[in-house]
């Protein structure tokens, strides 16, 4: 069998296709009750809706290799047996409650090699012998503990599941069958199975799935033209990404990096299309004496060293520790924002989506190969702009801190081809950018980034790299005018326009993040009303407006306000408490629950210090840095009660309207 991927239903997998042995060098089933519980909750999440709309759900992958023989094919598997186990354990109880439909269940396709107890313990579940009143029994030596206590689980949690849900167990069924989908992928009969293994073991995983859709799409390449250079140059190039917390010049070899981005400027981008950057890459090298490629599945799995030359004196040295920087999103999720911009479609940022996805827009599409180049060279530029033009956080020196900087290659005093790599300040050149754009910039996208730090609700981010793939260049006062644009249209247009908000999407891709609210139309009463505690619908609300203190309070107030850093606040604090000690004035509902009196800060000091008096917390925070310049305004505000809160409100509710055009 050579390399290859199928699509298969659940029903498509257990059915007669072949027969699935579990090797020696396998561990034992290990799945308890949170694993089987999540797998049957995917599935129950991914159910037709009301309007009956039925979408895939891939639930994983299957790496097997063929064993030659007669008859019906026999595949030896080498990963994700724990969830074919599952599988086969879900569907023979759905067989065993006599649900319709699965009279073609009729013969186990899963067989474990010299492992009499786990046979004889499936094959009796099966048969339906533990669900018979009275049920039957094994002898201990003839039973395998795990598997049997991973169908009784079953038997717990998947009548629950549904009943919670409020699904029937034939919709689930059919559902399961006929919609969920693995992926199994085959390797090259001649692959070193045992150094294969230990592959795939080292990773404590199974394969993921943005490295499936990479082998599908290796697999959508063969259909063009020249599809070994094509191959390879995806394969570069996606290995060059996938390394979110590096930047993308580091993952080619120098010439090649030359090539791409421009010797002398890493900085740039030089290349046209997919067809130019196959020439830049110069790949001719790469292809064996037959004429192809022979990608093996470790070319998929394992990541190309891309540093292998960079540090030679030849081509020269490259500073660039492995963890120094940490990226906002992972790879699989920016795979699906590149896969936004690029189409213009309002593709789901989930990655549980990420096959489906893709189906939907490149792997289906009549020209699967055009699609998935276009999208290669894409995936290209859009990583080169966002390593250049968003933040990260950055470890050097001992200390963390959010980045906004370059690669810079410098040939100055360069002796024998060696020359220097750095990182400076994206825009500017000052290392040290407290006034300007660069710090401007940056302090409203890690505003943003500590509002959504759930991976899938990055829309920030999206609207950030359609901005910056929309020009041919990229200029420090027209991209920060739009972040705050962006940043005013999430805030009005959505968290306060209560029910004519404004779809993420629209805001992005059909306002181009045009903020539509304007300060003349800004009913005051109304949006004070919504920044009450509870009905504030985004933390982004307390870090724009701490973005826009800032920049108004940073000259005037010292140290601590001139570098502040957002950080990862999630909890609104009542600076004069909800329930005071003894000895301190109880107010009313309405003045605690104002917006005169909220702050956010972290969840830890929201527990140790939400009862102290507004004293106490001012000689803390005396010795402390504050959480938030609008808590540090309330500090200073002298005796907190119910008059300085009405004051503090008014103030911020007129910083924040003040930031709207007329």
């Amino acid at each position: 069998m050579n390399e290859q991927i199928s699509e298969l239903t659940i029903k498509e997998l257990l059915a007669e296709g072949g027969d699935y042995v579990i090797p020696m060098y396998q561990r034992n089933y290990a799945w308890d009750e949170a694993e089987i519980t999540q797998l049957i909750q995917d599935v129950i999440d991914y159910l037709p809706g009301l309007d009956g709309s039925v979408q895939n759900y891939y639930i994983g992958t299957l790496v097997v290799f063929e064993r030659q023989g007669p008859g019906r094919p026999v595949y030896e598997t080498i990963d994700g047996q724990q969830r074919l186990t599952t599988l086969s354990l879900l569907v023979s109880y759905l067989k065993n409650t006599g649900i319709a439909g699965l009279d073609w269940y009729d013969t186990l396709r899963i067989h474990f090699e010299s492992r009499d107890r786990s046979q004889k313990t499936l094959s009796t579940i099966f048969a339906g012998a533990f669900d018979r009143n009275p049920p039957a029994y094994l002898a201990p030596g003839d039973t395998n503990t795990s598997i049997l206590n991973g169908y009784r689980l079953i038997k717990k949690i998947l009548p629950g599941k549904l009943k919670e849900g409020g699904a029937r167990i034939d919709n689930f069924a059919d559902y399961l069958l006929n919609n969920v989908v693995l992926m199994r992928v085959g390797v090259p009969a001649q692959t070193d199975l045992n150094h294969y293994f230990e592959v795939m073991n080292s990773r404590g995983e199974q394969l993921e799935k943005h490295e499936v859709l990479k082998a599908s799409m290796m697999e959508a390449l063969s259909e063009g033209p020249g599809p070994e250079r094509s191959r390879r140059c995806l394969h570069v190039v996606w290995e060059a990404c996938a390394n979110m917390e590096r930047y993308v010049q580091m993952g080619f070899t120098p010439a090649q990096r030359d090539a791409v981005f421009h010797k002398g400027d890493w900085g740039r981008f030089q290349v046209r299309d997919f067809a130019h950057l196959c020439d830049a890459l110069d790949l001719t090298e790469t292809v064996d004496s037959r004429g192809s490629v022979a990608l093996t599945l470790d070319d998929i799995i394992e990541p190309t060293n891309g540093l292998a030359g960079a540090g030679t004196k030849e081509e020269g040295k490259v500073e660039d520790a492995p963890e120094r920087f940490n990226s906002v999103i992972n790879f699989p999720n920016f795979l699906l924002h590149v896969l936004r911009v690029t189409t213009g479609k309002n593709v789901p940022l989930d990655d549980k989506a990420l096959i489906r996805a893709f189906d939907d827009h490149v792997l289906k599409h009549r020209d699967r190969a055009a699609r998935t180049k276009d999208f290669v060279f894409a995936l290209l530029r859009c990583k080169r702009l966002f390593d250049q033009y968003v933040i990260k956080r950055e470890f050097a020196k001992g200390k963390g801190g959010w980045s906004l900087k370059r690669l810079k290659w410098s040939a100055s005093g360069e002796k024998n081809g060696v020359g220097r790599a750095s990182y400076v300040n994206t825009f500017g050149t000052a290392e040290d950018d407290e006034d300007g754009g660069n710090r401007r910039i940056l302090m409203l996208l890690s505003a943003f980034h500590v509002s959504a730090p759930t991976q899938v609700y990055k829309h920030w981010l999206n609207a950030a790299l359609w901005h910056l793939c929309d020009g041919a260049s990229v200029h420090e006062t027209t991209y920060l005018r739009y972040l705050e644009s962006v940043a005013q249209a999430f805030v009005f247009d959505r968290f306060f326009a209560g029910e004519r908000k404004a779809e993420y999407f629209d805001i992005i891709y059909g306002r181009k993040g045009q903020c539509q609210a304007r300060r003349s139309g800004v009913d005051k009463a109304s949006l004070t009303a919504r920044l009450s505690y509870g009905r504030i619908e985004n933390n982004l609300v307390f870090n724009y407006l701490d973005y826009l203190l800032w920049l108004e309070h940073r000259e005037k107030e010292g140290d601590k306000i001139k570098s502040f850093e957002f950080t990862f606040r999630s909890s609104v604090e009542h600076y004069y408490p909800q329930k005071p000690m003894a000895g301190q004035e109880r107010l009313d509902n309405d003045v605690l629950d104002s917006f005169g009196n909220l702050c956010l800060i972290s969840h830890s000091k929201n527990s140790r210090l939400s009862n102290l008096s507004p004293m106490a917390k001012t000689d803390y925070y005396r010795n402390n840095r504050p959480d938030s310049i609008k808590q540090y305004l309330m500090i200073k505000s002298g005796p907190w009660g119910q008059t300085a809160i009405g004051r503090h409100g008014e103030q911020m509710v007129a910083v924040l309207v003040a930031s709207l055009d007329p």
